[in-house]
């Protein structure tokens, strides 16, 4: 339970990242954070303590020798008000996420078991492992590619390649939302992010 996902605002209540609940726990302890409940209320360690008495059975709750605590959901930094940098860990899950299980040359939805990470510019050709260089491709497509460009084998990609944004990520995939209460937070902050040109 202590792995479990929550949401963190900074003080200007923007999510700026995801902990696990031990270290939510932790800053709460510390007087850094502050639990926000679903009214928008906001509880220090010792008021949510006292609230956790009143607990329903269907709550989430951490239980202690001395006392019974709720698991929060969201918390707010009480201090830090900065949007620090947030990047995407280039990773083959991310790979994955970033394009939809979607074969990026055909366009066809496939298993993970058969999707493949490609190189754009083949490693062989001095290609790099990068956000901008890797596309998912069906099985058949990169046969079809191999190593060469995509310009030799007139292929194009459907959608070109791109560091994500880490909202987005959350945003569009589920699995990393724990809790219906964080979608009020990241739409948010979905909305209100400076787009790029």
């Amino acid at each position: 339970m202590l792995s479990e996902s929550v949401l963190v605002l900074n003080k200007s209540w923007l999510a700026i990242h995801i902990t696990n609940l031990k270290r939510a726990l932790s800053l709460l302890y510390q007087g850094l954070a502050k639990v926000v409940a679903e009214n928008y209320e906001t509880y220090d360690f010792d008021s949510w303590r006292e609230l956790s008495k009143f607990a329903d059975d269907y709550q989430n709750i951490i239980n202690t020798p001395s006392f019974k605590l709720i698991v929060p959901k969201v918390i707010v930094l009480t201090l830090f008000n900065k949007v620090p940098p947030q990047f995407v860990k280039f990773s083959r899950k991310n790979i994955y996420i970033r394009d939809n299980y979607t074969c990026q040359y055909c366009g066809a939805k496939s298993p993970k078991d058969e999707l493949t990470i490609d190189h754009i510019v083949p490693r062989c050709k001095g290609g790099t492992s990068i956000w901008e260089n890797v596309v998912l491709a069906c099985i058949n497509c990169n046969a079809k590619k191999g190593g060469k460009l995509l310009e030799d084998v007139k292929m194009g990609v459907i959608k070109p390649p791109k560091r994500p944004n880490w909202l987005a990520l959350i945003n569009d995939n589920k699995p990393f939302v724990a809790d219906e209460s964080w979608q009020r937070f990241i739409d948010l902050a979905y909305w209100n992010v400076k787009l790029s040109e």
